[in-house]
């Protein structure tokens, strides 16, 4: 690291500490050469999307996983390749455009399935039921009636 007073190429650190939220490191670092003492701040920088997992790991986003739990939730259901694929696009654009880098595994399980239940009630039925890790059939049934009443619940006439 260069010496911002001097332009010096020695410069050693006197202090390392995290931030208080982990994404960071803090040095406080010393010229060699003119003793100027200054703070420098180290943060990761990806290429692409990563991952946090619920056990707290972290790995690259795989547009391949995301695809194969679509199509999995889809199986024998009116939805065409063009489809799972313009689901894992817009899916992938919405993440980029978030400010992080670091997305959860909540964040895109709920967006499969916000465009699951646009696109096709039953896959979307069958991707909640595994992404929520319904304990009992109570849970799947309030599922299911809640879809069941969306699709026949009267369009709101309050524009007549």
């Amino acid at each position: 690291m260069d010496c911002p007073d001097c332009g010096n190429d020695r410069t050693h650190v006197l202090d390392t500490e995290p931030s208080a939220d982990g994404t960071s490191i803090r040095r406080r670092r010393e010229c060699q050469e003119c003793g100027f003492r200054f703070t420098t701040y180290e943060r990761p920088e990806w290429e692409s999307l990563q991952v946090k997992k619920r056990d707290g790991a972290i790995e690259p986003f795989d547009r391949a996983k995301l695809r194969a739990g679509i199509e999995r939730a889809t199986e024998k259901r009116p939805v065409d390749e063009q489809a799972v694929t313009a689901i894992v696009d817009a899916i992938h654009d919405e993440l980029t455009d978030n400010e992080g880098r670091i997305v959860t595994t909540t964040q895109i399980g709920d967006l499969v399935s916000e465009h699951l239940r646009e696109r096709d009630q039953v896959a979307y039925l069958r991707f909640v039921s595994v992404y929520e890790a319904f304990a009992d059939p109570e849970e799947f049934r309030r599922e299911l009636d809640a879809v069941i009443d969306a699709e026949t619940d009267p369009p709101d006439d309050s524009d007549t």
